[in-house]
This record gives C-alpha cells, structure tokens and sequence, in this order.
C-alpha cells in the first residue's frame, strides 16, 4: 500500500478522501545531469510517470530490490498538486501548488539501460514498488521565490548532489504548466522536477541525509538504504 502524504504534519485531505495520486516525473532538467549521462539537452521536458504503488516513506529508511543490477538514487524537488489543473498558466500553477518537498525517483540503471537498447519503456526500471520515497510536504510562502529553491543530497555524509530550482532548464512553473497541457493534475498528485548531477548507485547500509530550503522553511531528515525482503 502507499504511504500516505502528509502536508504540515498532517494527512493531506484528497488524499485520504480519493487516494494517492500519480506521480509525474521529469527527466533530463538540468544540464549537467545530462551530461554526466552522455544524454542530450531535450528541445522539451521528457516526461513519465509512476503509479502511487512506487510512493513510499523516505524515512526513518526505504527499501531497494535485489538481484535486479545496480538502483540510483536521484534525488529531486516534489511539488504537491493541491487542486485540479489542465492547460494551466504560471499563474493557475502556482495557486494550485499544496506543497513542497523532498522526493526520490529510484532507478534499477541495469535494467534501464537493457530497455533503452531495445526501444522499450522503462516502467520496469522507474515505476516499480517503492521507487518514489518521499518526505512529508510543507506549505509554499504566499510569495515563494520558485528560481530559489535549493536541495542537498548527502550519502555517508558526503555531498553527492546539490541542486538550486535555478539551475532547472524548464522552472517550475512553466514545467508544471507544460505536464497539464499533456495530462491533468489532479489533487494528490506529485510532480518530481529532476534531478541535479551526483547520481549513482546505492547499497544497503547506506546512511543519506537531505536538505531542501524554501524561502521561509527548511526540510531535514536523514534516512537509511535497506535490503527489501520480498
């Protein structure tokens, strides 16, 4: 079952009433991750999604399949979708923000790369159970600087990724603006906006801690990779 989404401390009310919603996932929006992957630059936001079967709890740990080759970690800015957007503008995107916070989007990179040479998708390597951990979300500022955001990433206490909303080739706004004029938003839903450079893999064992500031507030929390057992 998935976890179930917190805003503020508290369950996040369309999600208790209807369930937890989708997650859309954006690929490639920042440069130097690209890069680091010897991909292109997309022309626009490269988009897929997970079903709310892959939500699960950040911390205090999260789970990794075995014997499927190695899971990367990319670790990302999730946006909770507050109230049900289609072909939105900036504007319309920003009132319908609920939340903001810290997501993972877990990647079996073996099976990934086997998928691509065959031309086929790659639900199998993105979309599986738990492969989107998540914290809970707090509440944007009235004002919130969007292009200010800014995430860390620490595996065994050393930096591996660091990201500011900046960097993004495709802002948030625009980005969520984009993904409604393809598939509605609905409340529940999630938006992970990619991931900055540093992904790699991760091993049981391993010990991660987080940081994301907004304008106003600060999310922390730490977490550890374990084995799943199922």
């Amino acid at each position: 079952m998935a976890a179930e989404i917190m805003l503020d401390g508290q369950p996040f009310a369309p999600c208790v009433e209807k369930g937890v919603g989708k997650v859309v996932c954006v690929g490639r929006n920042y440069a130097a991750h690209a890069a680091e992957l010897n991909n292109p630059v997309p022309d626009e936001p490269i988009l897929f999604m997970k079903p709310p079967t892959a939500i699960s709890r950040i911390s205090p740990h999260f789970s990794i399949p075995g014997n499927r080759g190695e899971c990367h970690i990319e670790t990302e800015i999730a946006i909770l979708i507050g109230a049900e957007i289609a072909r939105a503008t900036d504007f319309q995107a920003n009132i319908a923000i609920a939340g903001i916070g810290i997501g993972l989007d877990l990647t079996l990179r073996d099976v990934q790369s086997a998928l691509k040479e065959k031309g086929l998708p790659w639900e199998k390597s993105k979309a599986f159970d738990g492969s989107c951990p998540v914290s809970g979300f707090i509440s944007p500022a009235e004002d919130e600087d969007w292009a200010a955001l800014e995430l860390t990433m620490k595996r065994n206490h050393l930096v591996q990724q660091e990201g500011r909303s900046a960097d993004m080739l495709n802002g948030i706004l625009p980005l969520i603006g984009h993904i409604t004029h393809h598939f509605t938003l609905m409340p529940g839903d999630i938006v992970l906006t990619g991931t900055p450079a540093g992904v790699g893999p991760i091993e049981p064992g391993d010990f991660l801690e987080f940081d994301l500031k907004t304008k106003e507030q600060t999310i922390q929390l730490s977490s550890e990779v374990v084995a799943r057992t199922f």
